[in-house]
């Protein structure tokens, strides 16, 4: 393949023509294609370390498998797995050229890695890239593979290596709220529905649900990031196998577990693992649902602090910046709007995610290239901005203790409480006196003599615990 070398470049020829690579560089003729013909964006293959570090782990796993098959000499083993290490290690990052969008189904990247890691590992045996004659990219570092089978499994084991720090960041989160909740037990808060007052609640309630929802998002995140653990390596082309020897996959598995520290396991039907992409339906709909899921209640901290002076203003947030470039003094609750907007973002994403699944055709899905940027694209999205939700948001709101218990005496909802004790029809008239004079119910109350206040705020704080044992 190699036809020129000099100390600028070498010429490397396929059947459509010659291409010049700078020197250094380990990709070769199909990287140049692939970046080429195929780069749309800004991200390379190389961005998400995890996705590159997954591609080189299954030639690392490959590498051992054809060494214990037969199929590749021993020394070709260990220039290939140092290589691999090198491309873990970072320091073929400028070599992995192609577009992680690119629409070659795969191929164009199976192919940048396979160059890099066959000129790396020519070089780890003394000799030029380039060459090819002691380790080719496709008869040596992609033996018993295929695009079809190592691209998804790499999009598989990135995944589930992404989703680590995101399910730490979703569980700090619900441990925030958890000591919210214990922080405000005992605040008097209104309860609203549909924007209305509604009933007596306790603030620690608002919050342990927000507690409760985030526990229970960062569950589930757990649940489906185990379904990634069944990977389609091994397949080849279209799940047939053909292309590697008989104990291939069963070699690979286990070479995989030992280097990842995971264990993954093979299809019970290659073909549908082939053919198929809906765990990643799964994985982008956990994952919308997690970040709609808190642009609600980043939603609802946006509504309760709002003011200062016009709005609720039961709750303070911290302070991040200035909120204006007109308006001196004005702060805005940018964390909670952030979470909202990137709520935004995963959501197009998983649309994006939905039409990918849906078009693959017959034997295998040749749009991976957009599920994987589309879903390493949310899992970074949620994970950097739970944490800054977290640490400069939910970790330091305060709440207004009389403003919020104000707001609940001032109301209506203290209406339902007084039920029990003084009756629907007799409450309903007192409540509608209340509002046709513009005074508080409670002050009612007190005048007539119906109620004293205590006796008033008694049957509040009745209401404000639930009936039902946790």
């Amino acid at each position: 393949m190699n036809t020129f070398e000099s100390k600028e470049y070498r010429l490397e020829r396929d059947y459509v023509g010659e291409v010049q690579i700078a020197a250094g560089k380990l990709y070769g003729v199909n990287s140049v294609r692939g970046f080429d013909n195929l780069t749309v964006s800004s991200l390379t293959v190389a961005h998400y370390a995890a996705f590159r570090n997954a591609f080189a782990q299954c030639k690392w796993a490959a590498a051992l498998a054809n060494l214990d098959s037969g199929v590749l000499a021993s020394e070709q083993c260990s220039a290939i797995v140092q290589a691999c290490k090198d491309v873990i290690d970072g320091q073929c990052d400028d070599s992995l050229i192609v577009d992680l969008l690119e629409g070659s189904g795969g191929t164009s990247t199976n192919m940048n890695f396979n160059e890099v890691i066959a000129n790396r590992a020519q070089q780890v045996m003394g000799h030029p890239a380039g060459s090819y004659q002691i380790i080719h990219p496709n008869d040596h570092v992609n033996i018993s593979q295929s695009t079809n089978d190592v691209y998804p499994a790499a999009m598989k084991i990135a995944t589930y290596a992404m989703f680590g720090p995101l399910i730490t960041e979703v569980m700090k989160l619900a441990k925030q709220f958890d000591q919210k909740a214990e922080q405000f037990a005992d605040v008097l808060h209104l309860g609203r529905t549909c924007l209305q007052d509604a009933q007596p609640m306790r603030l620690g309630q608002l919050f342990s649900g927000y507690a409760s929802l985030t526990h229970r998002l960062a569950a589930e995140l757990l649940n489906v990031r185990d379904k990634l653990r069944t990977l389609p390596l091994g397949g080849t082309a279209i799940g047939t196998g053909f292309g590697a020897p008989p104990a291939y996959r069963a070699f690979a598995f286990a070479h995989l577990e030992a280097i990842t520290g995971i264990e993954y396991q093979a299809p019970s039907n290659p073909f549908d693992a082939m053919q198929n992409m809906d765990v990643f339906s799964r994985v982008s709909a956990e994952l919308r649902t997690c970040s709609a899921s808190l642009a609600k209640v980043a939603s609802d901290l946006t509504v309760l602090s709002s003011g200062p002076v016009g709005g609720i203003g039961e709750l303070t947030l911290p302070e991040a910046q200035a909120g204006s470039s007109i308006m001196p003094g004005k702060v805005n609750p940018v964390l909670p709007m952030s979470m909202i907007q990137l709520s935004f973002a995963v959501i197009g994403n998983d649309v994006a995610v939905a039409q990918a699944v849906q078009y693959g055709e017959l034997e295998i899905n040749h749009f991976e290239p957009v599920v994987a940027s589309r879903v390493f694209d949310s899992i970074t999205l949620l994970t950097n901005g739970i944490q800054r939700f977290r640490e400069k948001c939910v970790a330091g709101i305060t709440a207004d203790v009389a403003r919020n218990e104000q707001h609940l005496t001032e109301s209506m909802a203290v209406a339902t409480a007084l039920v029990p004790t003084l009756g629907y029809a007799q409450v309903s008239k007192l409540a509608r006196q209340s509002v046709a004079q513009g005074r508080s119910l409670l002050t009612i109350l007190e005048e007539s003599g119906i109620l004293s206040r205590a006796e008033a705020m008694a049957a509040i704080d009745k209401a404000s615990y639930p009936v039902f044992a946790n």
